[in-house]
């Protein structure tokens, strides 16, 4: 009797299928003496659409309203069927006597499997492999170590609770929403608060008043070259400014002419540990700040180095931590990436000893999966692209940095007294540079290690920039201190770009309109708005629905998007909802709250969001057309501005016909070296440079085949071809478009 091992990816399942001696390839499925592999293609099998229980709701009308399956049924995904039929043919064989889950470790990883094998109506016993990594050492250790399917029921029932409730809020007030106004309005409980988060964001921006504010500098130039720069600080406070002008001329008119005197030096010896290591949201956030990668984008690429080159391990992780088993794995991981750039920093981390309790290990702050780091798989640089070296980078270095003792370094803090006031100074004295050892042959620290080196994260503090202090003893007088008022303005916060809202989807507390703590600690610990997994489709969901657009790295709701915030309900803009199912769920997964329990009440909320968008009284109106005509319907256009592109998308969304007005491409101007747009059709498209360069493709082409470099024929003919898959397809039909979620690969929470 055989195992019959059901895998997520196809990648996945070959790994598997090698360390278990599986090589007799079949259809859809690898076989071995002991073992049968086959594979998901992500999900195989999904919540049915509204008209699989009822003809009538092919068409959307308000009067077919609510929609409330009971019970829900499963259908087979129509791309994928294929392979799921292969998998049921294994799952039948009389030779299996059990099957073995071997999908993603995490939620919707054991929806994947589960829906597969509920849909089969197979009742064979389950095990459960529960594994972070997919190097061969991995799959061995977790083959042996095999749990009893049993224990994660509990967590498939929270699985099929979160599609299903999505299902049911999402479909209802999306086809209201739609059916009402008579244009393509979708909402969720992720995307919805999501991008009211960007329209507050927005509101402050506007209505913000810069205020000014002043502070008093005083510098001095004595002893030989050397030069002192001193900042005044309030007596009894640590504010540096104050807003009353007034207040500051009168100090400064009383310090002219003033000598100061040096009232104390203090050197206060400082130790600071590496910034923790990655969890996805944290990569994400730091690959868009560093290389402008988008969340999905960087995703994708950590894809491919878990699954294809096997070298870091499990993407999806909300952890920065690593459990203790993992510790007797570390040398090898090292020995595995120590390598090129990397050869000297992980030789010398080989040699150090392990800290007894090393500061970034606690199991207690891992769930299902720990902070990304190197698997101990060897690394071959020279097999990655560019992208996916800059993440590998990114990761090893954090990796190998975190091994390193703290940097250690003496703070100076110089205090000199000018009449009655105190006037400030800090200087800094490497003692041993520890983990920045890592990032010295990079030049190029990230924004959370050059926080980590600050010497006082405080804000006020770190008003005393770190400078080199000239050889003062206390008493000593500072004759010649030359006086100034500083003026400066509060500054508006920053629009969001994607780094900072995933931080935001994070982190979405300051966000709530209540004050309750429980909610707010619930957001926290269940990892805010969505998770790592699907917080990427989110966003790109908001931009293909043209709710939101970027403006240079910035978003900012459309039009569109700010309407849509007015009609749909209120309770579906807050954070709240989601704190609250999110612990409701993790209760479910625990096997503290019954599902059915849950369930009720979300048909109960799903009428109560459907009355409230029945009985609205607001309106919604295209301002985006244009005179242009469809060519299908006749209808006017609409002028739309997609992620990376402007289109002319109709009005009508049953007709879905769209056009491609201009896209940024890859191709950089011979000027300036910015990226330019590609616009127009066929022999006529043209790139045109923000910086006035304007070039006919044509003779894009013909440079770049002489220069032997770039973007090559191969690669514009892809693009190409990919711009015209993408014209034909329906981007406007409202009713494809709520039910993309659902055929995410990752289940996105956001079905609509």
């Amino acid at each position: 009797m055989k195992s019959l091992v059901i895998a997520e990816k196809p990648s996945v399942a070959r790994d598997i299928a090698r360390v278990l001696k599986c090589s007799k390839q079949m259809n859809g499925a690898i076989e071995g003496s002991d073992y049968v592999v086959t594979w998901g293609l992500g999900h195989l099998v999904t919540l049915a659409d509204p008209e699989d229980y009822d003809k009538k709701y092919k068409e959307w009308k308000m009067e077919d309203l609510p929609m409330m399956p009971e019970p829900f049924k499963l259908e087979v995904i129509r791309q994928t069927a294929k392979q799921y039929q292969a998998v049921k043919a294994q799952l039948y064989r009389k030779d299996v006597r059990e099957v073995i889950i071997a999908t993603d470790a995490g939620r919707e990883g054991e929806l994947v499997a589960r829906l597969i094998l509920k849909k089969a109506e197979c009742k064979k016993p389950i095990r459960r492999l529960w594994i972070s990594s997919v190097t061969d050492k991995a799959i061995r250790e977790g083959f042996a170590n095999l749990k009893d399917g049993r224990e994660y029921d509990s967590l498939y029932d929270a699985a099929m609770c979160r599609a299903e409730a999505d299902w049911l809020v999402g479909m209802n007030a999306t086809r209201a929403l739609t059916c009402k106004y008579n244009a393509q309005l979708s909402c969720g409980r992720v995307q919805t608060p999501t991008l009211a988060m960007i329209a507050a964001r927005e509101r402050e921006i506007k209505t913000f008043v810069p205020k000014p504010y002043y502070g008093l500098e005083a510098r001095w130039n004595g002893k030989g070259a050397a030069s002192l720069l001193l900042t005044w600080q309030e007596e009894g406070s640590k504010r540096v400014h104050s807003f009353d002008k007034a207040k500051m001329e009168a100090l400064l008119k009383e310090l002219r002419g003033q000598a100061g005197e040096v009232a104390e030096i203090k050197k206060t010896a400082r130790r600071k540990q590496a910034p923790l290591l990655y969890d996805l949201t944290e990569l994400q956030r730091e690959a868009n700040q560093r290389f402008n990668y988008s969340a999905k984008e960087t995703l994708n690429i950590m894809q491919r180095l878990y699954e294809n080159h096997k070298v870091l391990t499990y993407p999806r992780t909300d952890s920065r931590y690593l459990s203790s088993d993992i510790l007797p794995t570390i040398k090898e991981r090292l020995r595995a990436c120590g390598t090129g750039p990397y050869k000297k920093a992980a030789a010398q981390a080989l040699q150090r000893p392990l800290q007894t309790k090393p500061f970034f290990v606690d199991n207690s702050r891992v769930s299902d999966h720990h902070a990304i780091i190197p698997t101990e798989q060897f690394v071959q640089l020279d097999h990655m692209t560019v992208d996916e070296r800059r993440i590998y980078d990114l990761v090893v270095r954090r990796f190998l940095a975190v091994l390193y003792p703290p940097y250690e370094y003496e703070q100076i803090r110089l205090v000199v007294r000018a009449g009655k006031e105190r006037f400030l100074a800090n200087g800094t004295i490497v003692k041993s540079l520890g983990w920045k050892l890592v990032y010295e042959s990079e030049g190029n620290m990230s924004l959370a290690e050059e926080e980590a080196w600050e010497g006082d994260s405080d804000q006020e503090e770190r008003a005393f920039r770190s400078q080199t202090l000239p050889d003062l003893k206390e008493g000593e007088r500072l004759e010649g201190l030359v006086f100034a008022l500083t003026e400066q303005k509060t500054k508006p916060p920053a629009p969001f770009n994607e780094g900072t809202l995933l931080s935001a989807m994070e982190n979405p507390t300051a966000f709530l309109e209540t004050k309750d703590k429980a909610l707010a600690k619930a957001l926290g610990e269940t990892g805010g708005l969505g998770t790592v997994a699907t917080r990427a489709d989110i966003i790109e969901k908001l931009f293909s629905s043209f709710l939101v657009e970027k403006r240079g790295k910035d978003i900012f709701v459309t039009s569109k998007g700010r309407q849509l915030l007015e009609l749909v309900p209120e309770d579906l803009k807050k954070p709240e909802l989601t704190a609250r199912w999110e612990m409701k769920l993790s209760e479910i997964a625990r096997g503290r709250i019954r599902r059915d329990v849950f369930m009720r009440d979300i048909r109960e909320y799903s009428l109560e969001l459907l009355s409230q968008i029945q009985t609205g009284e607001g309106t919604f109106r295209h301002d985006n057309l244009t005179n242009t005509k469809c060519p299908v319907c006749g209808k006017r256009m609409l002028k739309v501005k997609g992620k990376n592109s402007e289109m002319l998308v109709c009005q009508d969304r049953a007709c879905g016909h769209r056009e491609t007005i201009s896209r940024t491409s890859n191709a950089r101007c011979p000027v300036c070296h910015k990226r330019m747009e590609l616009r127009g059709k066929g022999d006529g498209q043209i790139f045109v440079c923000a910086c006035g360069h304007k070039e006919k493709l044509t003779a894009f082409q013909e440079r770049r085949k002489k220069e032997g470099a770039g973007v090559s024929k191969r690669d514009v003919a892809k693009y190409l071809n990919q711009q015209k898959r993408e014209a034909v397809e329906p981007l406007n039909n409202a009713f494809a478009q709520a039910l993309a979620g659902i055929r995410l690969e990752d289940s996105n929470e956001d079905n609509l």
